[in-house]
């Protein structure tokens, strides 16, 4: 399992209009489903700019959460990981924190490496 904060490469290409899920380590462990309670490490940060904006290392520990109460991309893209797995999700507005709003984070495309520690 991972144990160390990711670092994210600069995208280049366009950001996408999609959610793209990549594995960049797949776990072993259990399953993460859709509504589940997952414990995670994540990083995030600004597909335009790559300015990181939030990361759970930063805080010296994981979170725990049900997906049901997160944006859609987490919903839609952590379901199918392995506990011990680390994964990036590239997410579009629409299933983040929508095209425009009152969220300092709408209208971005975001990237996140998510590493799943547990499910339950």
């Amino acid at each position: 399992m991972e144990l160390s904060k990711p670092e994210i490469d600069f995208p280049t290409d366009p950001a996408p209009t999609e959610l793209v899920i990549r594995d960049i380590t797949v776990g072993e462990g259990a399953e993460a489903v859709a509504g589940a309670r997952v414990t995670v490490h994540y990083l995030g940060v600004d597909y335009a700019s790559g300015e990181q904006f939030d990361a759970s290392w930063d805080r010296g520990e994981p979170i725990e959460f049900p997906l049901a109460g997160l944006i859609q991309g987490w919903q839609d893209g952590i379901p199918g990981m392995r506990v011990g797995g680390r994964r990036e999700l590239v997410i579009p507005p629409r299933y983040a924190y929508g095209e425009n709003g009152r969220h300092q984070l709408a209208g971005r495309t975001l990237i996140f490496v998510i590493d799943l520690l547990s499910v339950r």
